[in-house]
């Protein structure tokens, strides 16, 4: 039996150590190359989705001094969260996970965040925030995540100068940056293909939170589909993760964006600096300009937005960079 781990970034704060993962039997879905071509890449993307993970494999923490056992759940998920309180320095630290089936083991190593002191935080949207995916079209959707691979799709003109812009925001020190976090209503599936994708068009690292795997062909017909309550689940647990932080939320007016923000600055409404939401279609929708102008009765800046340099000067005029 082949045996697969997937770690993915965790985070600390001064009371709470989080890191999260997969174990699968056989491939995992990072072990498909991202850069085939014509069908080659489609039979990739789907076997991302055919992937087996696997249940109550035990899995082991190490980070520093600690060392922690706990079990993966029914869809091969671990989340392991423990109390922390030992001195950090800020930036990235590795971590290391184990997990052994039978006589079959694996290690594996990623990193976890300790956010350094910021002006802002950053909690971004993927699809159509910063990778053209045409979320709002399900056949184009699907026509561009089967037929176009990595090195095919496109990410949104001068998104990576505003996000390196807001990384780079009040840090004096040439070393400390602000921190980033994608969420999104893609499927963990994807994980690597959105995190290259970054790397690729030079976007900040992030921490990454997906939606629950799929495991079948069925289930990645409806990928990014359904509720978006996971992704208002994930951004409050990030904001109350470090409620000290102020954030500045960006998305896009193709799918639930606006409405999941106007709920999170109702929840917290000293937390968020400002909102942005990319404009997907020839013209603003009426709805999102609505929920928008509720959101700045509310004393949080927002921009509607066609082209990222309109997004880097309303940044600019509001004082965040």
């Amino acid at each position: 039996m082949k045996l697969d781990l997937k770690l993915y970034r965790g985070y600390v704060n001064n009371e709470e150590l989080v890191v999260f993962g997969h174990v699968f039997k056989s491939w995992a879905p990072d072990k498909y190359r991202l850069d085939r071509k014509g069908i080659r890449h489609a039979v990739s993307v789907i076997h991302m989705f055919r992937i087996k993970p696997l249940e109550n494999v035990e899995v082991k923490l190490k980070f520093k001094n600690i060392e922690i056992t706990t079990k993966t759940l029914a869809d091969g998920y671990f989340r392991i969260s423990i109390p922390y309180s030992g001195m950090l320095e800020s930036g990235w630290h590795p971590y290391e996970v184990s997990c052994k089936v039978y006589h079959y083991g694996v290690v594996e190593n990623s990193e976890l965040l300790k956010p350094f002191e910021s002006k802002v935080a950053v909690i971004s949207d993927i699809d159509d925030t910063f990778l053209v995916s045409h979320s709002g079209n399900f056949f184009k959707k699907l026509y561009v995540l089967l037929l176009k691979n990595i090195n095919n799709r496109k990410v949104f003109e001068d998104v990576a100068p505003h996000y390196q812009a807001l990384s780079r925001a009040g840090q004096e020190n040439e070393t400390a940056f602000n921190s980033f976090f994608y969420v999104s209503s893609s499927e963990w599936n994807l994980y690597e293909f959105v995190d290259s994708f970054a790397r690729m068009h030079d976007l900040p690292k992030a921490v990454i939170k997906l939606k629950k795997i799929k495991t079948g062909i069925s289930d990645f017909l409806f990928t990014g589909r359904g509720s978006h309550d996971h992704k208002f689940e994930k951004i409050k647990d990030i904001i109350m993760f470090y409620p000290k932080l102020e954030y500045v939320l960006l998305g896009d007016d193709s799918q639930q964006d606006p409405y999941l923000y106007e709920r999170i600055v109702k929840i917290f409404p000293k937390s968020i600096k400002a909102i942005y939401i990319r404009q997907t279609s020839g013209r603003k929708k009426t709805k999102t300009v609505e929920i928008l102008k509720n959101i700045e009765s509310m004393n949080v800046a927002t921009c509607y937005f066609t082209n990222s340099e309109e997004a880097i000067a309303h940044s600019n005029n509001i004082g965040i960079l």
